[in-house]
C-alpha cells in the first residue's frame, strides 16, 4: 500500500503519530460508520484472561526515524519515546534505505541531515534503552556493503544489533508498474530478489551468526499482493519465500488502511489484520521448513492514509498497535517519529487543527505547536502494560467500542477501551473468565477527545465504566 508523496519522501501515502481470526478484539456484525448516527452507545465486553493471544514483547511498540530528519537525535527524543514504551527503532528511513550508503552517510539522489549518522542514531537508540532494526541497502548496495555494516555495528562497535531488513517496498522497483523505491539490478523480478536475498543473508551472518535476517513481503490483500509479475511465474509472497524461506529469520510487511471518512480507518487493525496475520503464518509455515515456528512477523511501517494529527488517527494508533501484537507480531514501527508539513494542507476535524504532519513527534513546522510536542494516542498503551505482560482474549458487542486486555505477572488485569463514536459517550459493561477483580474503585487512565495530555482518576467500577465520546480509557483493575 502506497502513500502520496511526502516531504523527503516519495511513496504513493502520508501518515500520523502509535495468530489467528480468533484473535480478533471485538466481533460485531455492524461497522461505525453504520452506527455512528445512533443516540448513544452501549457496549458489553467480555475479558477471557485466561486465553493467552500473545505476550507483549520488548520490541512490541516501534518507531521509525529517517536521516533526513534533523531532530531524530534531538536530545528530548530518548526520554519521549521511553515515555511512549518505544522499545524498536528503524533506521534509516523507509525508501531512503535503499539508496543509503552507511559508509559515507549519503542518499543516491536524497537529503541527509546533519548529525543523523549510525554512530549518533545508536547513541539514541541506547538512550532509549531500544533495540535498532536496521534496513540494509538493498536497491544501490551489495552484500558486501551489508556485511560490512554488520561487522561495523557488531565486531567494531559491539552495538549487537539483531534486526536487519534487506530492502524496503522492493516490489515497488516497477516490477507491477510503480516505481518509487531504487532497484540497480539487472533483474527487477521477485525471484532475483529472493536470491540476491539468500546472498545478503548468507554474507551477512557469516559476519554475526547470531542476527536476524528480515525478507520483504507485500501486504496480504493489498496491491500488488497476488499479481504475477513479468518474469516470475508466482506471485511476489510465494516467489520469495519459496526461494529464501528456509534461510530468513523473520517477514516484512506495511499496513497503511485506505479510508474515505473518518470512520474507515478506525474499523480497518479489526477488520483486517487478523486474516493479514493468518495469510502471513500460513505462508511462512509453507515454505520455511523446520524454521517455521522461529520466523517472526514484523509490521515495519504502519499510519493511517489521513486525519494524521488528530482524533481519529490517536484513536487508531493503540488499536493498530495490540492488533497486530495479538496476532503474532514482535513489533509494530510507527511512521514517523517526525515527518514534516508545508502547512499548506491544514484542515479542522472535529474542531481541532491537522496540520497533514505524519509524524507523531510535532516537527516544529510554523504551523504546528512546538517542536518535539507530542500525539499521545499511542501513549494509552503504556498504561495497559509492560513486556512480559500477556494479552488475553477480549470480545465487544459494538464496533463502535474496540476493547483490549493484558493479564500482568502479579495477575493484575488491565483493560483498554476505544470509543470510536465522535459524539456520543459510551456506557461499557465488562464481564470477566479467569479473573476475580477486586471490589475498590479501579483507577482509569483517560486521552479524551483533543486533550493535550493523559488523565487519571479512581472512577466507576470493574464491571461498568463510561467512554467519553472519541476517547481512549484504561482501566487498571486489582485481583480479588
Amino acid at each position: 500500500m502506497r502513500r502520496l508523496v511526502q516531504r523527503h519522501r516519495t511513496r504513493l501515502f502520508r501518515l500520523v503519530a502509535a495468530v489467528s481470526p480468533a484473535a480478533a478484539g471485538s466481533v460485531t456484525a455492524a461497522t461505525p460508520s453504520a452506527q455512528a448516527a445512533s443516540a448513544a452507545v452501549t457496549a458489553s465486553v467480555s475479558v477471557d484472561a485466561g486465553r493467552t493471544l500473545a505476550s507483549i514483547t520488548a520490541t512490541g511498540a516501534g518507531m521509525n526515524v529517517a536521516v533526513y530528519d534533523g531532530n531524530m537525535n534531538h536530545p528530548s527524543v530518548p526520554g519521549l519515546l521511553q515515555d511512549a514504551g518505544v522499545g524498536m527503532v528503524r533506521y534509516p528511513g523507509g525508501s531512503y534505505a535503499d539508496g543509503y550508503h552507511w559508509q559515507t552517510h549519503t542518499v543516491e539522489g536524497g537529503y541527509v541531515a546533519p548529525n543523523t549518522g549510525f554512530d549518533t542514531f545508536m547513541r539514541t537508540v541506547r538512550a532509549t534503552g531500544a533495540q535498532p532494526i536496521i534496513t540494509a541497502d538493498y536497491g544501490s548496495g551489495t552484500p558486501e556493503e551489508a556485511a560490512g555494516w554488520v561487522r561495523y555495528a557488531n565486531v567494531t562497535k559491539g552495538y549487537g544489533v539483531r534486526y536487519w531488513e534487506i530492502g524496503n517496498e522492493v516490489y515497488g522497483n516497477g516490477l507491477y508498474g510503480a516505481t518509487w523505491e531504487t532497484d540497480h539490478h539487472a533483474g527487477e523480478t521477485a525471484t532475483t530478489y529472493a536470491t540476491n536475498l539468500v546472498r545478503y543473508a548468507t554474507a551477512m551472518k557469516a559476519v554475526d551468526p547470531t542476527i536476524k535476517i528480515g525478507a520483504v513481503l507485500t501486504t496480504p490483500g493489498s496491491w500488488p499482493d497476488g499479481i504475477t509479475g513479468p518474469g516470475d511465474t508466482m506471485d511476489w509472497n510465494h516467489t520469495v519465500l519459496s526461494i529464501a524461506g528456509p534461510k530468513i529469520d523473520f517477514v516484512i510487511v506495511h499496513h497503511y488502511p485506505l479510508g474515505n471518512s473518518q470512520a474507515d480507518p478506525l474499523g480497518k487493525p479489526q477488520a483486517e489484520i487478523p486474516g493479514m496475520a493468518a495469510t502471513l503464518r500460513s505462508l511462512i509455515n509453507q515454505y520455511a521448513g523446520s524454521n517455521a515456528p522461529d520466523v517472526g512477523i514484523a509490521v515495519t511501517e504502519a499510519n493511517a492514509n489521513a486525519y494524521k494529527d488528530t482524533s481519529p488517527n490517536e484513536l487508531f494508533a493503540p488499536d493498530e498497535y495490540l492488533t497486530w501484537l495479538e496476532n503474532g507480531a514482535f513489533t509494530l514501527d510507527w511512521w514517523d517519529l517526525h515527518n514534516g508539513t508545508d502547512c499548506g494542507h491544514m484542515t479542522t476535524v472535529e474542531g481541532a487543527t491537522d496540520y497533514d504532519d505524519g509524524g507523531i513527534l510535532a516537527s516544529g513546522a510554523s504551523c504546528e505547536p512546538p517542536l518535539n510536542t507530542p500525539y499521545y494516542g499511542a501513549r494509552m498503551i503504556t498504561k495497559l502494560g509492560a513486556p512480559g505482560d500477556r494479552l488475553v482474549r477480549t470480545t465487544s458487542s459494538t464496533a463502535l467500542v474496540s476493547a483490549h486486555a493484558v493479564r500482568r505477572a502479579n495477575g493484575d488485569v488491565s483493560v483498554l477501551l476505544i470509543n470510536k463514536d465522535p459524539a456520543n459517550s459510551a456506557t461499557v459493561t465488562l464481564s470477566y473468565s479467569g479473573f476475580t477483580p477486586s471490589s475498590a474503585t479501579p483507577t482509569v487512565y483517560s486521552y479524551l477527545k483533543n486533550a493535550t495530555s493523559i488523565g487519571s482518576v479512581a472512577t466507576g467500577s470493574a464491571t461498568r465504566q463510561t467512554v467519553p465520546a472519541y476517547s481512549i480509557v484504561v482501566i487498571q483493575l486489582h485481583h480479588n
